[in-house]
């Protein structure tokens, strides 16, 4: 008993940090231990900025939302695109257009990124200034679709964080839509759309303008009665997705000109 009270008391005594009880037959020792500092448990919380790696991360993409659609006709385009700006679960703006016209007969509309769809627009409008000038005329539509995919494509290592749609009226005056990926690689078709509503167009455009999957006689539509499916469209989108909403805006394109529409959605 006294021999278990010493050896305690040794213990509590150098807070069993300096000194290590050993039992052995002919009695009770106290081995002597040496502790450098750095293995000693500090009492103040590590947040890891001083004692273990800590990781910062930084990414220079932000994903401000928003929705775009484009539909082609046998002499017009329609584009259209939600007006509100994101940022997580913040509505930074109701009002921001994310349709921009390139020439009098082509539009483009971009989701994504907000500062790097305006240096993505700005370089487009310098190099299709530069080729006004040396060739005495604005660029065709699928002139302005190869720039544009070559525009991508040359910042495939840094890429812009823009999810782009083409539309316009080509040399023949037929609508044309152009699908594009990150990095610049695109297609001409039907309808395209982009953005965080993405997933709730594509079905019902493959439906009400490929007419996939459908018995009944398809028909030739005309721009009023594809800018009400537009609005439709929106309306839907809206419902299920909370980065589109507040208005979307619509362009008709035709060999005439670009006409603008304007449709108020919900605002929650």
């Amino acid at each position: 008993m006294t021999s278990y009270m010493s050896t305690m008391a040794t213990l509590k005594a150098t807070n069993g940090t300096s000194a290590l009880p050993i039992h052995t037959t002919e009695g009770t020792a106290t081995l002597p231990v040496t502790l450098s500092s750095s293995s000693r448990k500090d009492d103040s919380i590590d947040h890891g900025v001083t004692q273990n790696p800590y990781q910062r991360a930084f990414s220079p993409y932000e994903f401000n939302g928003g929705t775009t659609l484009a539909i082609s006709g046998p002499d017009y385009a329609v584009v259209a695109a939600d007006t509100r700006l994101s940022a997580g679960f913040e509505i930074l703006s109701r009002d921001v257009t994310k349709l921009h016209a390139l020439t009098d007969k082509c539009v483009l509309a971009s989701a994504g990124c907000k500062t790097d769809v305006d240096q993505l627009r700005s370089v487009l409008d310098i190099r299709q200034k530069v080729y006004a000038h040396n060739h005495r005329k604005p660029m065709s539509t699928p002139a302005v679709a190869q720039l544009l995919s070559n525009t991508l494509y040359y910042k495939r290592f840094f890429p812009y964080y823009a999810f782009n749609v083409l539309a316009g009226v080509d040399m023949e005056g037929r609508g044309a839509v152009y699908s594009y990926d990150a990095i610049g690689s695109y297609e001409r078709t039907p309808f395209s759309a982009s953005g965080s509503g993405q997933s709730f167009l594509i079905p019902l455009m493959d439906n009400v303008i490929s007419h996939k999957n459908r018995c009944d006689e398809k028909k030739e539509l005309g721009w009023e009665e594809v800018v009400e499916i537009v609005k439709d469209a929106f309306v839907t989108a809206g419902e299920r997705d909370i980065y589109t909403g507040d208005a979307v805006e619509i362009k008709v394109i035709t060999k005439d000109g670009i006409n603008n529409i304007h449709f108020p959605l919900k605002q929650d």
